[in-house]
């Protein structure tokens, strides 16, 4: 067997603390990079365009959403199902998962880019755009699904590519992206003047070359699992295995659209476009530090995803301690820096005195639950990543649709603009108590 085989196995035989730091540092330094730059990008349109431009942008999360949806769906389930059958060294099974998720890929992308251009103005009005927001949402949107199979491909490969045992060159193809976007991001806009679309056209080529790198090295014989020709043809017993397991991320994805489209439709009623403007800002602050507990998340799931297939338990619940006690760290951090210095931070992404008060006051709010929000999103992966997908959809489904949905109906007729920011900690509040529970029973279960 080839030496790309070492990697995969290891996750059977060594250290837990020592495999989490290396397979999560690298993920936690691609996630940054993707985070820091979306952080960036709202900087360069805020100031390079105009402030109403971060309304636009706001109004495309929904869609952006469902395309993550469908990325999530194949990208995440295909992972994690891939450390499973390699964790049983199964490894047709695995290669299988490898030539489905590519074609789950190009099919389902197709069928979201049509869609969306078809349907893109009633989309938009529907996703809370006014006259005014619409034009800079439509000229963003029109590019990013002209790209979209790129998109989906990219999300895909790299997420086998670290299942496969390379977390270090997932971050590299990661961060080269977020490189080539940076340096053109701020040419397109300042430079060549193309505005909003600047922005998304920088995103579209920067996921093509990495996605060229993710060809290249999936093209490789040498490689434990690779390209061949007879793994290009549909299995359904490998896409039902995908499906199953990807549903939790992908149900988190399109609960994530319902929610940001009630979330601005009820932002343009108690506060206008500045707003769900402001909205844009604190969720890409905020999500800076959600993607380090994705980070610690992705480099969880093979080691947790190997080890249940190899029915090694113990080594199980060592990496899930573990990560939780890292994750809930990072957001401790989180909410000291946030609540100490909100307009500072607002400030970053517009010199518009009424949208960096309206977003300090949102971040101060929307981040108070945020020391247990760790403990949250590493158990509802958790379950993912061991293969049980309906517990995974239910805890994913559970913050979205049972409490923060009610929440943001009832709560900003009571408090108004404020309303729709406390309804945030206050479903998440409630889902860690159920996270909580789900967890005690599977630990329980697993004992036994």
């Amino acid at each position: 067997m080839s030496s790309q085989a070492k990697s995969p196995t290891e996750l059977g035989t060594a250290k837990i603390s020592k495999l989490l730091i290396s397979y999560a540092l690298p993920a936690i330094a691609a996630q940054m990079a993707a985070s820091v730059y979306n952080v960036i990008d709202s900087i360069f349109i805020g100031r390079g365009v105009e402030p109403l431009a971060l309304a636009g942008l706001g109004i495309t999360l929904p869609l952006m959403n469902l395309a993550a949806a469908f990325g999530a769906l194949v990208g995440a389930g295909g992972a994690a199902l891939l450390s499973i059958k390699l964790g049983q060294k199964d490894h047709r099974a695995a290669s299988l998962v490898l030539g489905n998720v590519v074609i789950l890929n190009v099919i389902i992308g197709l069928t979201v880019m049509l869609f969306g251009l078809v349907f893109m103005d009633k989309i938009l009005y529907l996703f809370g755009a006014s006259d005014e927001s619409l034009p800079y949402a439509k000229d963003f949107m029109q590019v990013i699904l002209f790209g979209n199979v790129i998109t989906h491909m990219y999300f895909g490969l790299s997420c086998l590519v670290r299942s496969c045992g390379f977390p270090k060159k997932a971050m590299a193809i990661t961060m080269m992206s977020v490189g080539v976007n940076v340096i053109l991001a701020p040419l397109f806009i300042f430079v060549f003047k193309w505005g909003i679309a600047g922005a998304a056209w920088a995103t579209v080529l920067s996921q093509f070359s990495a996605l060229i790198v993710l060809l290249i090295h999936f093209a490789d014989k040498k490689k434990y699992i690779h390209f061949e020709r007879d793994i290009f043809h549909i299995n359904w017993g490998i896409i039902k295995g995908i499906i199953s397991v990807g549903m939790s991320p992908f149900m988190m994805n399109i609960c994530a659209c319902l929610v940001v489209i009630i979330i601005n439709n009820q932002l343009y009623t108690h506060g206008g476009d500045y707003a769900i403007g402001a909205y844009g800002i604190v969720n890409r602050v905020l999500m800076l530090f959600a993607m380090l507990v994705l980070g610690l998340n992705q480099g969880m799931q093979p080691i947790a995803g190997y080890n249940y297939g190899a029915q090694q338990y113990d080594r199980v619940k060592e990496v899930l301690k573990k990560t939780i006690i890292y994750a809930t760290a990072v957001m401790c951090v989180a909410f000291v820096v946030c609540e100490v210095f909100p307009q500072f931070i607002c400030a970053m992404f517009t010199d518009d005195d009424d949208m960096t008060r309206i977003s300090s006051t949102a971040m101060r709010i929307m981040i108070a639950t945020f020391p247990i929000v760790g403990f949250q999103m590493v158990t509802s992966n958790f379950f993912q990543s061991i293969g049980r997908a309906f517990i995974a959809a239910i805890l994913s489904t559970t913050r979205q649709i049972l409490f923060l949905i009610p929440s943001l109906l009832l709560l900003p007729g009571i408090f108004g603009l404020n309303g729709v920011w406390l309804s945030i900690p206050v479903s998440d509040t409630l889902s860690t108590i159920v996270t909580a529970i789900f967890l005690v029973r599977e630990y329980k279960r697993i004992g036994k």
